[in-house]
């Protein structure tokens, strides 16, 4: 059995945690398999999914679950959503060994667009115009932060043939991300959380494994250490995700994957030294903003559900 989802602007507000929570641990993966170096995408992807594994094994230990871990009605959805998310990590791996950095993470952000469009159209969520807006801003917020940084913008040339395939495998990536999301909101109608990330994990990796022929190389003790760390931050991530699917519309939560460019800027600071510059103040205070008019409008919806099943007469 899995929980009921909390009604009104309480869910709400605890997927809106719960997503920032694992866009936090998110970028500490990404931290860390950027500091792994050069490595095949393929071999990535799998100590992402393999080493994920563990954790979620620790979390269902802790509520007593391990038994019946893998016990699931809908095998072919937790394989579909696994392909769909291997598919995404090549896509977003290709784009980077393509494009700059600040172009394969921009264009990225593109998923949380795709999200709210998606789940109007597949998934038939009413999607106000408020929420249209706060996704847009943001978006607005992400490119003017990165807009300094967008070579392929300032570089006066016309793209290679390798840059245009970077192109299209950040959009592929970030529409196939999009889907992912959606299927993750298709089984948590009826799928534990714990189970829905160990089935992802497990597809992943296996999946992975079938990239080996394809140039696997021998890493040090260092990069494995970093990959091993990516892989347990990727699996709590991924937790902590699915359960923000479990309380609220995907198209609420779609737009706080922005709050990644804000952690950021403040880990580059701290750890890098990194002093923003106007841009990033500007961009990185309307992405904020954009989040807070969501919390605000969600909760005042809440109250206005909460108002009008107070007034409204129970039928006997």
């Amino acid at each position: 059995m899995t929980s009921p989802e909390v009604p009104g602007s309480r869910g709400a507000l605890t997927a809106i945690a719960l997503k920032v929570m694992s866009v936090t641990i998110f970028v500490a993966m990404s931290s860390l398999i950027k500091a792994a170096g050069q490595v095949p995408a393929g071999e990535i992807v799998f100590f992402r999914s393999f080493f994920a594994i563990f954790p979620i094994l620790i979390f269902l230990t802790y509520k007593r679950e391990l038994r019946t871990a893998f016990t699931t009605k809908r095998p072919i959805g937790h394989i579909l959503r696994g392909i769909v998310g291997v598919c995404s990590m090549g896509f977003t791996f290709f784009a980077l060994t393509r494009l700059p950095l600040p172009d394969a993470i921009t264009l990225n952000y593109a998923q949380p667009l795709l999200i709210v469009v998606f789940s109007s159209l597949f998934l038939g969520e009413a999607i106000r115009v408020y929420r249209w807006s706060a996704v847009a801003v943001g978006l607005v917020g992400v490119l003017i932060i990165s807009w300094p940084e967008l070579t392929l913008l300032s570089s006066g040339s016309a793209m290679d043939d390798q840059e245009v395939l970077g192109v299209m495998a950040a959009l592929a990536g970030a529409a196939s991300s999009a889907v992912a999301a959606l299927l993750v909101r298709n089984l948590v109608h009826t799928e534990r959380t714990a189970t829905i990330v160990l089935w992802f994990s497990m597809v992943a990796s296996v999946l992975a494994l079938l990239t080996l022929p394809f140039g696997w190389q021998a890493i040090s003790s260092t990069q494995s250490l970093l990959l091993i760390a990516a892989g347990f931050c990727g699996g709590l991530a991924q937790i902590l995700m699915t359960a923000a699917y479990r309380h609220a519309e995907v198209s609420v939560v779609a737009p706080f994957e922005y709050t990644s460019m804000i952690l950021a800027i403040v880990v580059g600071y701290i750890v890098f030294g990194d002093v923003p510059t106007a841009y990033m103040l500007v961009g990185g205070l309307i992405v904020v903003a954009a989040g807070i008019f969501i919390i605000f409008r969600e909760r005042q919806l809440g109250l206005e559900h909460a108002h009008a099943r107070k007034v409204t007469p129970s039928q006997g």
